[in-house]
């Protein structure tokens, strides 16, 4: 227990929470090996402090240490800043560089945020991971490492291996020892501690007497759920202190700080998606595509009626909802339709030869037609990505990730 006291003092974590003790415990534990560890935890739960403490107390602590915010780094340059590139790989690389992992030879490296990496810089990680090698950007050259990598993610991750968005084999090989923070309301006993050493801390900036709660104001900070966890703690302290004349707070004053406060009530969430609600650009144009082959579909369902029948009137009252839904209520309305009238021989033939070969030559794929509609636009934009992109509905990066994934 002494020894856990140390350890809190050394890295400025304050907290008697039994499961905040247990994660540490976990830490000091897994530090001297070179196990792969994985913090999971709510945004502002204070993950990136683990990181520190196993390379600390690792025999990589004269090593260098990096932290890297996977989230931050766009997706078309992440591999390069990762594993390095040759000079000319890629338009801009005028240098040969060196990637994080090739600086951190012999160190750690901390990926925060790793659940956001692309399923292609996954694939690489993986590698590493297994047998320590990876390959720089336009380069052939396999180069060997020797990292310890420690991740940290506040992603359910098992939606994202559900949702296709994070593979499966990398999250087992990272979580080979996982580590938990809780969040802050889970801590209840620590939030009051924390909030006077915040409230401390600031006081010595500013050069202010400290701020104190009143009982009730107390009572108020605890009930509070705090979905920004530590973070919003701490941001809560520094304005009520550089606010507030008195330095005695009342509840009445602290709840004007503390947006939409419901207590600990659990939040309801919708689990079932409303009907037409798009997640994405890619889903709209795939309901445009599937509204457009139906509406072929019933076309050629209409054709081949009025083949077939020798009287046009009846089929027109048969499929009055359809002519309505295709043409609209204003030629529906109109008797001046006209209508191509077949002779009595060529119904009699049953001859629609026609017919049979344009279903069977009809793509049915959504790929196909999604690459055929990026091509066009690139041809019409004279290959201009920024002005297809806009013409296409979607974002510049997305249509980077399409004409990497299909090879245009």
């Amino acid at each position: 227990m002494e020894d856990l006291q140390a350890l809190k003092l050394r890295f400025g974590i304050i907290g008697n929470d039994i499961h905040l003790n247990m994660a540490l415990e976990k830490a000091v534990r897994v530090a001297p090996t070179d196990i792969s560890v994985l913090v999971t935890g709510e945004s502002g739960v204070g993950k990136e402090n683990i990181p520190k403490i196993i390379h600390q107390l690792s025999h990589r602590k004269h090593a260098k240490y990096i932290a890297v915010n996977c989230g931050a780094i766009p997706e078309g340059t992440i591999d390069s800043e990762l594993f390095g590139h040759e000079k000319g790989s890629f338009t801009g690389a005028t240098q040969d560089r060196k990637g994080y992992f090739e600086v951190a030879d012999g160190g750690t490296i901390f990926l925060d945020e790793v659940g956001e990496l692309p399923l292609t810089t996954q694939v690489r990680l993986l590698r590493v991971l297994e047998n320590g090698e990876f390959i720089k950007v336009g380069s052939s050259v396999v180069q060997k490492t020797d990292v310890r990598i420690v991740a940290a993610t506040n992603v359910n991750m098992f939606q994202a291996i559900e949702k296709e968005r994070f593979r499966e084999d990398l999250y087992y090989r990272l979580s080979t020892v996982e580590i938990h923070l809780p969040a802050l309301r889970e801590r209840n006993q620590d939030i009051h501690l924390l909030f006077r050493k915040f409230a401390s801390d600031f006081a010595q900036k500013y050069r202010m007497p400290a701020v104190r709660l009143e009982d009730d104001a107390v009572h108020v900070l605890l009930n509070y759920r705090f979905p920004g966890n530590i973070r919003q703690l701490k941001n809560l302290a520094e304005q009520i202190s550089v606010i507030e004349e008195s330095r005695t707070i009342s509840a009445t004053k602290l709840q004007l700080y503390l947006p939409d406060n419901k207590g600990n009530l659990p939040a309801i969430i919708g689990t079932s998606k409303k009907e037409n609600d798009f997640s994405n650009e890619r889903d709209i144009m795939y309901k445009i595509l599937f509204d457009m082959r139906n509406d072929i579909n019933d076309l050629k369902k209409l054709t081949l009626d009025l083949l077939n029948s020798e009287n046009i009137e009846e089929v027109q009252q048969e499929n009055h909802q359809l002519i309505e839904k295709i043409y609209g209520n204003k030629e529906t309305k109109s008797s001046n339709i006209e209508v191509l009238n077949i002779p009595q021989k060529v119904v009699g033939e049953k001859n629609y030869d026609f017919i049979e070969t344009i279903e069977e030559d009809e793509s049915l794929s959504l790929q196909d037609k999604e690459i055929e509609m990026i091509k066009r636009s690139l041809e019409k934009n004279n290959n201009k990505r920024k002005l297809a992109a806009s013409e296409l509905g979607i974002s510049e990066r997305t249509l980077y990730r399409k004409i990497k994934q299909y090879d245009l």
